[in-house]
């Protein structure tokens, strides 16, 4: 019997953890075990793969800008005539990239059109923090448009400043127009809902479509991954669809197309297309078994998986479109009469809504 307090390994070789108490001793779960990353011969943890930059040497002191390049110093000017006021200049230390940071009047400056709803929860929590602590402290990253600024990932931040009457908003400012795409990556407001991610990459992939000849998988950090975009032309069409039951399906089957964003448009609106088709057959499949007496916040789910075959598959899955065809077919003949009460308490999973 392990002492109190102490920890063991059980007969799978998983830590866990006893502790004593008036009523005897407790197992408690098997603890997580955090695992160390590779490091090198220097200590260094090793690359994740993709990753290929070297960071710059630059030391601290060496960040500092002096003396303004251009196209520095000309966006330096703007934010002047624009009465808005440069605190800094430096050098970010991972690439070397130059950057202002900046003073810059708060009516000059709004969202990226393509980025995350504002949600009001957020905002009020934002505002309470900051007249709790009567300040703030997360400048947003901004780039130059036109006679003023877009944030891509300050839009709570500017909305509760906005609110709070503030007439001022720090910012990071970038020269390049084009990084603003990329910064969602690094958003610290980025969406978390499947919903909300996935608007907000076809917001941006039909702003990007009208601005550039790039191909999709040259987006591939903006957009993350290639279910997000069909998710996103099918939200468009239907905001309401159940975009989690599909998901995982989406994320094995779909991939980028290799055509500049314009001409790829229709191809994006066809997939939504065969995907909203397929949930036509899922919710008509869920009706009948519904008027058959099954009542279940899992039924989506359980439709979903009955009538996709991937997970008895082995190697490559079929493509996009005979298996979405294949799939949609099962959906539209699923027979009610042939599903018992203990098959749909099996499928659990997460109820269909978002």
């Amino acid at each position: 019997m392990a002492a109190r307090g102490s920890s063991g390994k059980d007969l799978e070789g998983r830590s866990f953890r006893v502790h004593r108490s008036g009523r005897g001793a407790v197992y408690t779960a098997p603890m997580a075990v955090r695992r160390k990353r590779p490091t090198t011969k220097t200590g260094r943890p090793r690359k994740r793969k993709g990753v290929k930059i070297e960071p710059t040497a630059l030391s601290a002191k060496d960040l500092k800008i002096s003396e303004l390049p251009e196209p520095l110093a000309e966006l330096a000017r703007a934010v002047e005539e624009d009465g808005g006021t440069v605190l800094a200049a430096y050098r970010e230390p991972l690439g070397g990239h130059a950057l202002l940071f900046a003073a810059l009047p708060i009516d000059k400056v709004e969202r990226t059109p393509f980025q995350r709803d504002v949600s009001d929860a957020h905002v009020r929590k934002l505002t309470l923090a900051m007249d709790k602590t009567k300040r703030y402290l997360d400048p947003i990253i901004a780039v130059r448009e036109g006679e003023g600024y877009l944030t891509p990932n300050g839009g709570h931040r500017l909305t509760a400043l906005k609110e709070l009457g503030a007439k001022t908003v720090l910012a990071l400012l970038v020269p390049e127009k084009e990084v603003a795409y990329q910064i969602l990556a690094l958003n610290i407001e980025k969406a978390h809902n499947l919903r909300e991610r996935a608007l907000e990459v076809v917001r941006m992939y039909r702003d990007l479509a009208g601005k550039t000849d790039a191909r999709e998988p040259e987006l591939a950090l903006e957009f993350e991954e290639p279910a997000l975009v069909t998710l996103g032309f099918g939200y468009e069409k239907r905001p309401r669809l159940s975009g989690g039951a599909y998901h995982p399906i989406l994320r094995k089957v779909d991939a980028f197309v290799d055509e500049k964003l314009a001409r790829a448009v229709p191809e994006r609106e066809r997939r939504a297309s065969v995907l909203l088709a397929f949930d036509d057959a899922v919710s008509a499949a869920i009706l009948r078994l519904k008027e058959k007496g099954f009542d279940s916040p899992y039924l989506r789910n359980f439709v979903v998986a009955r009538v996709n075959p991937l997970r008895f598959m082995k190697g490559e899955p079929p493509p996009f479109d005979e298996l979405f065809e294949q799939m949609t077919k099962r959906a539209a003949s699923l027979d009610p009469g042939k599903v018992k009460s203990e098959d749909l308490a099996r499928s659990g999973g997460a109820p269909e809504g978002e």
